[in-house]
């Protein structure tokens, strides 16, 4: 959690340092070499956001080799799922349904403007049947579908939004993650299926997650955090906070109390299974949360094959 003495979005744009400002040029100038990224060219937009190869860069430390390697394996990743056409071509009503088995955002955001995100585990418990039963290669897509929808819209949505950084794009999230009434058994089912999860954001959506905190640990979650803990890269282990009987305390440093669920000791009225509940500079863009896959681009909602055109109020 950031300090008063920590710049909050150190090594993001607008806050890198002179060396780092070099190894950004370095990686996109060698990407270009690479015929793996395309500068704009002043008609048109680049191939690739700064934002998004930052993130890689971040990922790795500012190490321009080492980013380029993760970079080409998710260009690889991404041709070899087609994630472009799975993301806009997939099915609004399976897209709604499958949102129940992943971190969920709230529709609101933290003190610094990320999204806040809430995974409720003992939520999946009953559904565990219902997701057992979709075939593998579909529970993958699927995972795909909501981590482009997170980067695609709602994470564009809130760099659109008022937020104190105001110059500096925002490419990550806070999350919750909320152990109570999980059982062991229950932690053990899931495993494969959190596993899978963990895994492909770690490769292909490197740095979007940014606070993690875990509330309402169980006593055995010294035995959860022993399977867990190589699901993630140092850098994200060292981001995560494990958090006691009273998480308000702690999440009320970075969650302002309007805009915390109530269950975390805020005042907002939403729970795991509710819709986004938008504050109010989101409903003066969007009036309501679109359905189905869709994109926020230059503060307009996207839909496969329309553009929705928004009337976007001071």
């Amino acid at each position: 959690m950031a300090t008063s003495t920590t710049d909050f979005f150190a090594g993001h744009l607008e806050h890198l340092t002179p060396t780092q400002e070099q190894s950004f040029f370095t990686f996109k100038d060698n990407l270009a070499k690479a015929n793996l990224y395309v500068p704009s060219t002043g008609t048109s937009k680049p191939s690739h956001d700064d934002p998004t190869l930052l993130r890689f860069l971040r990922a790795r430390r500012f190490n321009p080799d080492k980013a380029q390697k993760q970079f080409t394996d998710t260009e690889s990743w991404r041709k070899e799922h087609d994630v472009d056409n799975l993301f806009a071509k997939f099915d609004p009503v399976e897209f709604e349904d499958c949102r129940r088995f992943y971190p969920r955002w709230t529709g609101r955001r933290d003190k610094q403007g990320l999204p806040v995100y809430v995974y409720r585990l003992a939520s999946l418990a009953p559904m565990q049947k219902e997701l057992d039963a979709v075939p593998a290669p579909r529970r993958y897509q699927r995972i795909i579908a909501l981590y482009e929808a997170m980067t695609q819209f709602v994470l564009p949505l809130c760099t659109n939004l008022p937020h104190p950084a105001a110059s500096t794009p925002i490419s990550s999230v806070t999350t919750i993650i909320d152990l109570q009434d999980v059982s062991l058994g229950s932690m053990w089912t899931l495993r494969n299926h959190l596993q899978q999860a963990s895994a492909l954001a770690t490769a292909n959506y490197p740095e979007t997650l940014n606070n993690i905190a875990v509330v309402g640990a169980p006593y055995f979650f010294p035995t959860i955090w022993g399977w867990i803990k190589n699901w993630f890269d140092e850098g994200t282990r060292n981001k995560i906070q494990i958090l006691g009987k009273n998480p308000g305390d702690t999440l009320r440093n970075f969650v302002d109390t309007k805009d915390l669920p109530k269950p975390y000791g805020g005042d907002l009225e939403w729970e795991f299974s509710d819709e986004p509940s938008l504050d109010e500079q989101a409903k003066k863009v969007l009036g309501v949360m679109p359905k189905g896959p869709a994109t926020f681009v230059d503060g307009t909602v996207v839909r496969p094959g329309e553009v929705a055109t928004i009337d976007q109020k001071e």
